[in-house]
């Protein structure tokens, strides 16, 4: 559904003088050609583009919405908080397909995040040609970073005010202003002869006589339209691929093309940031060569649409779960296609479940939702044939449906088959608000993306099972509450990983053995998959029974390792045991493997505890244990944990348990929960499961 602004006009709504103004300034003063600025949304899962200058709407689109855990620049600058640059092609396409997939043209690009009083609030984006160095000038960086802030104080002074966030269609700014008569004296000295100009959007501003002769048609007809609309001809993906490439790289780019029956034209394009020159010439085949090679007919779609499909394309292959590919989809389609709502449904015990929309309001949607497939309705209609159906408007939809009531103030509709292995799964309706035709280029290219969402939909509605029985059967296996133990305060964490379908192996336990005395685990079984947490299920269970009838820590783990050795499972389980002795004020650790605990001392001292290492469990049935005894007395803090709280490819693993010694060391100890949320928000990924485990002794009677 769209998101409307709470407040007519604001700081940062439909006026955005001053979001504009900075834009501009910061894209003039770090020398980019482009510049885009975003605000985090309310929920703070996405970024919305507010401002864009030097870019036209079409290319724009697809960025219009940014998920926080989207894999590109803009969204990396926000969730770390740095600048992140990226050098060029080769760059991005090492570092971010997706973009390099959808805009494989060479440019350079800033993204950084943009705070105010330590609170991230949006994101900028600076674009500059393909010809820039590898690397960020410190003048560039100085102008981004002094951007960055003044954008900053805007937005902190619109939270102050309560403005709200701006609606969703980006303001598209003009270029940076060269002044009408500097502008045609640099068109006429970069292009003289039969020659014309577009703007960024692709419209031609400016044609001579000459090349409207060499184009077929009457300068008249030509100004104001797009070449590949104008002349259906040129309306071919390539030839709007070359105009794309010259605008975002600003580099000249050429083609050759035949003007039917069989006039050959060359094209020579010559990009700057407030448009493209381009020369026409007479050509012929032979003069082709690899800078210009003759552009041929691919068909009638549309290259627009043709672009939005790769983008689809790449984003969907990224999609988790049935809302994720919902998010994309109405991202994508609705502001490539100009709708203005959509929904999408799925067959669910003989019912039409709507399983996500966009633009309908929730009053709407709950009247179609669960109606009976046998029901006289397109949407129906759809998913039992597997046939779409295109209306141009209520009348076309009432003489296939008579008992069609027009509901949702749409003019024109068009019903798409979800297909997924040769079968229909569901049914996409796009809606629009003024009437429409749906030629037959439009139709297929409608129909190959929600081919598109269909697989994607399948795939996601089997991770969304999976991932249910996965958190079930890994919900089951750990324990629902922690015993209450006199004497003692235990806080505990568990986090699932951030990505995948699949179950962890991670564990802890806490038992209670008698009045003044308990035991502690805490383990991780190698892989995320159900063996694992079959397994992570019987370790715990072994470590219980084992601890409960007295067995000392050492022999816990020896124990529990030979009945793995017996159990061959082909895992490993690091596993950390502590016995805890409260009318002693002592503690007994052993360890098969497991990451070294750290102790945080009365007065606040905390070091790294060197328990004699043993080897992984499930690895040599003779493997012993040492064990290692420690004062505990009350104040002081045991934290064990597993890998994902302090695990990263950048960092080296002892540097790592220091970051964690010096947090635990800087906390609250009187505030277990605290210091907890702490721990789990400093973690530097969500690349693995997380386990957390804090032990703290209290006084006699606190």
């Amino acid at each position: 559904m769209s998101r409307k602004p709470s407040r007519p006009t604001t700081t940062v709504d439909s006026g955005g003088q001053l979001l504009d103004t900075a834009l501009i300034d910061v894209v003039r003063q770090a020398g980019a050609s482009r510049g885009m600025f975003y605000v985090l949304s309310p929920a703070g899962e996405a970024l919305w583009l507010v401002v864009v200058t030097g870019t036209p709407r079409e290319i724009a689109a697809p960025w219009t919405r940014v998920g926080l855990a989207d894999p590109i620049p803009v969204a990396d600058a926000v969730r770390e908080r740095r600048l992140v640059w990226v050098g060029g092609m080769e760059d991005a396409a090492r570092r971010y397909p997706r973009l390099s997939l959808v805009l494989p043209y060479d440019f350079a690009l800033a993204a950084a995040p943009v705070a105010s009083n330590g609170t991230v609030r949006g994101a900028l984006v600076l674009l500059w040609p393909g010809l820039h160095a590898p690397g960020m000038s410190p003048a560039e960086r100085d102008a981004t970073e002094e951007g960055c802030r003044r954008l900053g104080r805007i937005l902190q002074v619109a939270a102050d005010e309560g403005a709200s966030l701006p609606p969703n269609r980006p303001r598209i700014l003009a270029p940076l202003a060269l002044g009408e008569a500097t502008a045609t004296a640099a068109f006429i000295d970069r292009l003289p002869g039969g020659s014309c100009a577009l703007d960024l959007g692709g419209r031609i501003t400016f044609i001579t006589p000459d090349a409207a002769g060499l184009l077929g048609a009457d300068a008249a007809d030509l100004l104001g339209a797009r070449p590949w609309e104008a002349l259906p001809w040129m309306d071919v993906p390539e030839v709007e691929d070359r105009y794309r490439a010259a605008l975002v790289s600003e580099q000249p780019t050429s083609f050759t093309v035949v003007r039917p029956p069989d006039t050959w034209l060359a094209f020579e394009l010559y990009p700057d940031p407030s448009g493209i020159s381009v020369r026409i010439t007479p050509s012929r085949p032979a003069e082709s060569n690899a800078a210009a090679q003759p552009v041929r007919s691919a068909g009638p779609s549309r290259a627009t649409l043709l672009y939005h499909l790769m983008h689809m394309a790449a984003t969907l292959t990224e999609a988790i779960g049935v809302q994720d590919v919902v998010d994309q989809a109405a991202d994508q389609l609705m502001p490539a296609l100009g709708a203005q709502a959509m929904a999408m449904m799925t067959a669910e015990e003989g019912r039409l479940k709507i399983v996500g929309h966009r633009g309908y309001s929730t009053a709407l949607i709950e009247r179609f939702d669960l109606i009976p497939l046998t029901a006289d309705t397109p949407a129906a209609h759809v998913l039992a044939t597997g046939a779409p159906s295109f209306f141009a408007s209520f009348a076309d939809l009432k003489r296939s449906y008579a008992a069609a009531v027009h509901q949702d103030a749409m003019a024109s509709w068009a019903f798409l088959p979800l297909i997924a292995s040769n079968r229909t799964i569901g049914t996409l309706v796009l809606a629009y608000a003024r009437p429409r035709t749906f030629p037959p280029a439009e139709r297929a290219v409608l129909i190959s993306l929600a081919g598109l969402i269909g697989q994607a939909l399948d795939r996601a509605r089997l991770y969304d099972t999976k991932h249910r029985v996965a958190r079930r059967l890994q919900d089951a296996l750990l324990p629902d509450a922690l015993p209450r133990v006199p004497g003692l305060s235990v806080v505990a964490r568990y986090l699932p990983a951030g990505h995948g379908m699949d179950v962890g192996g991670d564990f802890y336990d806490l038992i209670r053995l008698d009045r003044t005395t308990a035991a502690a685990a805490i383990g991780d079984v190698q892989g995320h998959n159900i063996d694992a947490a079959a397994l992570m299920g019987q370790v715990r269970t072994a470590v219980h029974a084992h601890s409960t009838v007295g067995a000392p820590p050492g022999d816990v783990l020896s124990r529990t390792n030979r009945l793995l050795m017996d159990l061959d499972p082909g895992l490993f389980t690091s596993c950390l045991y502590v016995h805890l002795d409260l009318g002693r004020q002592a503690a007994c650790l052993a360890t098969a493997g497991h990451p070294r605990p750290l102790l945080r001392h009365a007065d606040g001292r905390t070091h790294v505890l060197h328990v004699p290492p043993g080897l992984l469990l499930g690895i040599d049935p003779e493997a012993e244990y040492p064990a290692l005894e420690i004062p505990l007395p009350p104040g002081s803090v045991l934290v064990l944990y597993t890998d994902g709280l302090i695990e990263s490819p950048r960092v080296d693993p002892d540097d790592a348990v220091a970051a964690l010694a010096r947090l635990v060391e800087d906390a609250d100890a009187d505030d277990l929960e605290g210091l907890a949320d702490t721990l789990i928000e400093h973690a530097p990924g969500r690349g693995d499961d997380i386990a957390l485990l804090l032990i703290s002794p209290q006084q006699s009677g606190g």
